[in-house]
C-alpha cells in the first residue's frame, strides 16, 4: 500500500497538480488553494509548525509518514521535505489511500 501512495504521487507530480519544496509551498500558500500537505518526517519543528498553522487556519489535512527520501525518490529526487497538492480529487484519493496502509 505504500508503494501505491508513492505510486499515485508521482502521477500527481505529472498531471502538475504538485508542488515540491520548502520555498515554493511557502511561494504558493496565498496564490493558490491547496488541498493537502505532505511532510517529511524529517522536516524540522520550526518548518513544520510554520505550514501547521497555516493548515489549521484553513483546514488542510497533512500526511507526514514517509521519509524524505521516499518522498523523493516516487518524484525522480534524491529527497524532499514538504509538498502540496492543488487538487482536490486527487488530495482526496492520496489521503484514502493512506488511511488504509
Amino acid at each position: 500500500m505504500v508503494n501505491k501512495f508513492l505510486q499515485f504521487l508521482g502521477l500527481v507530480k505529472k498531471s502538475g497538480n504538485l508542488i515540491e519544496g520548502y520555498n515554493r509551498c511557502e511561494e504558493i500558500l496565498k496564490k493558490k488553494k491547496i488541498y493537502l500537505f505532505i511532510f517529511s518526517t524529517e522536516l524540522s519543528p520550526k518548518s513544520k509548525d510554520m505550514f501547521m498553522r497555516y493548515c489549521i487556519e484553513k483546514n488542510i489535512p497533512t500526511i507526514d509518514v514517509f521519509s524524505k527520501e521516499d518522498l523523493g525518490l516516487s518524484l525522480g529526487r534524491s529527497e524532499i521535505n514538504v509538498l502540496a497538492v492543488t487538487e482536490e480529487n486527487m488530495a482526496k484519493k492520496l489521503i484514502q489511500i493512506q488511511e488504509n496502509i
